[in-house]
């Protein structure tokens, strides 16, 4: 299967050397990133923040995520940053999101008047639906360019943020001469999953047991041959590709049948093109042209009758100063559980602080070498006999993912801080706020319902968020509702018991709503 060229994975970008000066153009230009953000402690600071949401990854992989083209609309939490009166936002999308989006998000704003907000607000697109990335269409599009450099008031405290940053996103950057909040493209190989499995090693992380930068069929059968010699009891295997997203990239090996005396390699090789891919419509032909772009691992199925998958958040900022962000509980599903469906904030409170910390020794590491930006650690966190938990570091994602979104919208709605001594987020009033949310809302039944319809239940249900009493449900992805079926939601409780509760709510009166039920 084919595919275009800025569509390739990010390593096999990064294995182009750049020329020195765009290099170095490029490190001039992050370096006026740090001089402007000393600037930005004072909210009242002005500022400008161009918003690209692209997904520049290998679109192969994503295809296999439902309505993915709105996941640009994931971003649009930063309309938040408006609540700053003196703050400008440039938003561009592929498509045009339709205006009672844009409605929607700025009526949530906490003590600014929405038409304010609006008249600091520049919304741009594309007007192209088509499979390539955002930016590669941006920088496609001079005129649009020269739109983006015209909305900026003041280039001297205007920077931008994007879903992930590769090659594309440094060349847009250079073109609009804006630095980028986000990690250089050069260090992204150390958030592939061969990457973070370095990270991991240096930073003495306990991890699965496994084999990295493996790129071809004889690698992987040699790498399954001796895991299973490593470990004689193991049952399953997990074969990633270094840039799969939200679990898309995974394929999980049985050794169900496995002969015991020779023939072994023989035997996983026929076994191969049998692989339980998690993305839909994978064949083992397309993973094996894959891996061989942009290679992968091989490394044990963690089992365990009681397992979790938190996460734990860090941001380095441009200074350099590191700070542990947030840590969550993954909801996973999937034919083997890896395929990332929402999360549940904060973590378990008996392993919440445990994961913080290793988390931080892989986050410091990544910080000695330059890393910048928001960034998650992933974990496999299994309950043994005795009540006590084990961690297994699994992957870096030096991105924007799924946890990155509710978490800001629950600082901007609240105006309330993470305490990393506690795991916790508390109000200004010292209340507790934990939240469910979900990217996976999805129902045949919702499909053709429009953005204006789902405000339209909402408000009839009371399914908004509360400001005075700080709790309720915010919608995301609300674009991919009507085509899809499918929308994103955030509810915002006390305590996980009425945040779960309030989700659970929330898709009844959606299934109801849409005679789902």
């Amino acid at each position: 299967m084919s595919f275009q060229r800025d569509d390739r994975s990010m390593l096999a970008d990064n294995a182009n050397p750049q020329p020195a000066r765009t290099l170095q153009a490029f490190a001039d230009l992050q370096a006026r990133l740090a001089g402007m953000f000393r600037s930005f402690s004072e909210p009242d600071a002005p500022r400008t923040v161009l918003i690209v949401p692209s997904l520049s990854m290998d679109r192969e992989v994503l295809a296999g995520i439902s309505g993915v083209h709105h996941y640009e609309e994931r971003m649009l939490c930063y309309l938040m940053l408006l609540r700053m009166p003196r703050t400008q936002v440039i938003y561009v999308t592929s498509y045009p999101i339709p205006e009672p989006i844009i409605d929607y998000y700025l009526h949530l704003l906490p003590g600014i008047p929405a038409q304010h907000a609006r008249k600091r607000l520049t919304i741009l697109s594309c007007h192209d639906g088509s499979q390539q990335s955002l930016t590669r269409k941006v920088l496609e599009r001079p005129r649009l360019q020269q739109r983006i450099r015209e909305a900026i008031d003041d280039p001297s405290c205007a920077y931008m943020i994007c879903f992930n940053v590769t090659e594309l996103e440094r060349d847009l950057a250079l073109r609009l001469d804006l630095p980028i909040y986000g990690c250089d493209p050069d260090l992204l190989s150390l958030g592939s999953k061969s990457g973070s499995r370095r990270i991991f090693r240096e930073a003495g992380i306990a991890m699965p047991e496994g084999f990295e930068d493996l790129s071809t069929t004889d690698e992987i059968v040699e790498a399954l041959v001796e895991l299973r010699a490593r470990r004689p009891g193991i049952r399953r295997a997990v074969v990633k590709l270094n840039e799969g997203f939200s679990g898309e990239g995974n394929a999980v090996f049985s050794y169900d049948g496995a002969p015991e005396g020779g023939g072994l390699a023989r035997w996983v090789r026929e076994r191969l093109p049998r692989l339980a891919f998690e993305a839909k419509d994978m064949t083992w032909e397309l993973f094996e042209e894959k891996l061989s772009e942009m290679g992968g691992i091989v490394e044990e199925f963690i089992e365990g009758e009681v397992k979790r998958s938190p996460s734990a958040q860090f941001r380095i900022d441009p200074l350099g100063q590191l700070e542990p962000v947030s840590t969550h509980d993954q909801v996973l599903g999937g034919e083997s559980g890896q395929v990332f469906l929402g999360c549940t904030f904060p973590a378990d409170e008996h392993y919440r602080l445990d994961i913080q910390e290793d988390g931080l020794k892989a986050a410091r590491a990544l910080a000695s070498k330059g890393v910048c930006g928001r960034f998650a650690i992933d974990f496999l966190s299994v309950r043994e006999a005795a009540g006590t938990w084990s961690h297994y570091a699994i992957e870096i994602n030096l991105r924007r993912g799924g946890t990155t979104h509710p978490f800001m919208m629950l600082e901007f709605l609240t105006d309330g801080c993470y305490e990393p001594a506690t795991g916790r987020f508390l109000t200004p009033a010292g209340h507790p706020r934990c939240y469910y949310a979900s990217d996976n809302v999805e129902s045949p039944r919702y499909r053709g319902l429009t953005p204006a319809d789902l405000v339209d239940i909402a408000a009839l249900n009371r399914l908004h968020f509360d400001g005075a009493c700080q709790k309720g449900v915010v919608f995301h992805l609300i674009g991919a509702l009507s085509e899809f079926g499918k929308l994103g939601v955030l509810c915002i409780a006390p305590s996980h018991e009425e945040a779960e509760a309030l989700y659970r709510r929330t898709t009844e009166v959606l299934d109801r709503e849409s005679g789902a039920a």
